[in-house]
């Protein structure tokens, strides 16, 4: 009988059913004179048992304000202490987080805080290049006629929002625990915008259950404990980094290191070697530029034993290296999507070299996951076909919008994830490429990921991006994007003749730009879209 390419993944440990407020008083009671915050740009330095008590403050402070269960908190801001607290403070009394790109313009903020009803704001003054104040100033009333209190963070004072500081109250305990018996696991407690290619972003809305206990199974996957700490350079506005990272630490006891506002290699290894961190988290994009710093060896990284890579696809190159280079022996590759919480499957720390470099592992407890055909039937082992995963870590759906959500979610549960994959007799998964992202040349199906990988084998390419140009002739190219080594020369010619007779002549591509970066998200995903969009322009220019 064919073996199908399905898998399902371990219940021998039940599922958290509590809230995440409860699982913070949990956590107060049982590592409260341990750290579990340190946010290094900002000189704060907080216990559990600190941490806790000033989540009852906010959580006051919001109830105060007339914040009820169930009620829309937006909050626009990089990485910083004040962000986890109301992560925390927001979940306490059951308002839902809406959890807003730092790099959002005025109209997506616009459209991102109307579309799920936002009534309480809590923003940065500002952030690299964007004044966050001015851009809301500009909105005003007019376009965002349900937001009726604004907050903003840092010492300033700013015409028409209150001050952090404000929002601080003595903790009323009747009240909160009041508010807090209200609440059930299954309650939407966080709506993220995903970013989709084309269209408006949609508003993954997801509960307690989903999160609290993806945040449990990634940390127990890495083994973490209360003795170890986590750094943090990916962006909290994302499920890697308010989930894997800071629900992840919420359920083990480890502590949460945010080296800065945002992600800086230099900042990153500083807050490894300074404050003895054990797990490191990124993006591959993040891991490579981390890989190529050149006073990397003064960073002392013998602490670090394990992190996740996820977000993208990760180089095998870059895997390996950062197993030898940053002592992360058993680091671990994560996959999943906003829409699942984010992880449903995952390598363990201890799986076999090959697996670990070259899978993205297998499904996490308490979920399904299987690869299906363009007919929606199961395909046997081994077979491409496109990724579903089911079970607690499904959102309840897009906010607002059940056409969407039905075209995600099928009748039986099964989130389809537009991604391509391959399933071995082990329940190992390989990602092969997203079918949007799959280049049709002339009837040739080609996947990016697959040139992706080969011109990496390249000693002067650091990073590669592989997308699809239209074509008169073909219907669509080949198109490369590459990053030289630092101190490498690199042209067309050197790409063209590294992968002549090497790989088949219709997967060479055929335009190649050497490039200082790509287009990319906050989080570090490659934006093929913008980098096919730049392309076409020029080739239209040059003809």
């Amino acid at each position: 009988m064919t073996q199908l390419s399905y898998a399902k993944g371990p219940a021998d440990e039940p599922l958290l059913e509590k809230t995440i407020g409860q699982a913070l008083r949990d956590a107060a009671a049982l590592w409260g004179d341990e750290l579990a915050l340190v946010s290094r740009h900002q000189q704060i330095r907080w216990t559990w048992a600190q941490l806790d008590a000033e989540v009852d403050r906010i959580a006051t402070g919001l109830l105060d304000r007339g914040v009820a269960k169930g009620d829309r908190v937006g909050i626009w801001a990089p990485n910083c202490a004040e962000w986890t607290v109301l992560q925390f403070a927001t979940a306490r009394i059951g308002a839902i987080l809406v959890t807003i790109n730092p790099a959002y313009r005025t109209s997506e903020v616009e459209y991102a805080l109307n579309k799920v009803g936002c009534t309480f704001l809590v923003t940065a003054a500002r952030f690299k290049t964007s004044d966050y104040v001015a851009m809301l100033r500009e909105l005003g009333p007019d376009k965002l006629p349900g937001v009726s209190c604004m907050v903003v963070l840092g010492a300033d004072r700013h015409d028409g929002f209150e001050p952090w500081e404000a929002l601080r109250a003595e903790p009323d305990a009747a009240r909160l625990a009041a508010a807090e018996a209200a609440l059930n696991q299954n309650d939407a407690i966080n709506i993220q915008f995903t970013s989709g290619t084309t269209g408006f972003p949609k508003g993954a809305t997801l509960t307690h259950r989903n999160i609290l206990n993806n945040g449990h199974f990634t940390a127990r996957t890495i083994k973490l404990t209360q003795r170890d700490r986590i750094c943090i350079p990916v962006p909290l506005y994302h499920c890697f980094g308010m989930v894997l990272g800071n629900l992840a630490a919420l359920a083990s006891g480890a502590a949460m290191v945010y080296p800065g506002e945002a992600y800086d290699p230099q900042l990153a290894l500083a807050a490894v070697a300074e404050e003895g961190c054990t797990a490191l988290y990124g993006v591959p994009t993040m891991f490579i530029t981390i890989l190529a710093q050149p006073d990397l060896d003064r960073y002392d990284v013998s602490t670090l034993r394990t992190g996740i890579m996820a977000g993208s696809p990760c180089p095998v190159s870059t895997m390996r290296q950062v197993m030898d280079r940053l002592n992360m022996t058993e680091v671990t590759i994560g996959y999943g999507m906003t829409e699942t919480s984010p992880l449903t499957t995952q390598t363990a720390t201890d799986d076999p070299l090959e697996e670990r470099v070259g899978t993205v592992g297998r499904v996490h407890p308490h979920a399904e996951a299987k690869i299906v055909g363009l007919d929606g039937e199961t395909l046997p082992i081994g077979q491409q076909g496109e990724y579903c995963s089911r079970g607690y870590a499904v959102m309840l759906g897009y906010w607002d919008d059940p056409e969407k959500t039905a075209e995600a979610i099928d009748g039986e549960g099964w989130m389809h994830s537009g991604d391509l994959a391959t399933m071995d007799e082990h329940g190992y998964v390989r990602i092969t490429g997203r079918i949007k992202d799959m280049i049709i040349r002339g009837g040739e199906n080609i996947y990016p990921r697959e040139i992706e990988e080969f011109l990496l084998t390249h000693p002067a390419v650091q990073d590669a991006q592989v997308f699809g140009v239209s074509d008169e002739k073909f219907g669509e190219e080949v198109c490369a994007w590459v990053i030289a080594r630092s101190g490498h020369a690199l042209s067309h010619d050197d790409i063209l003749a590294h992968c002549k007779g090497r790989i088949a002549h219709y997967k060479v591509p055929r335009h190649v730009r050497v490039v200082e970066a790509f287009a990319m998200t906050v989080t570090g995903k490659a934006q093929k879209f913008e980098m096919r969009k730049m392309m076409e322009a020029e080739l239209t220019r040059t003809g």
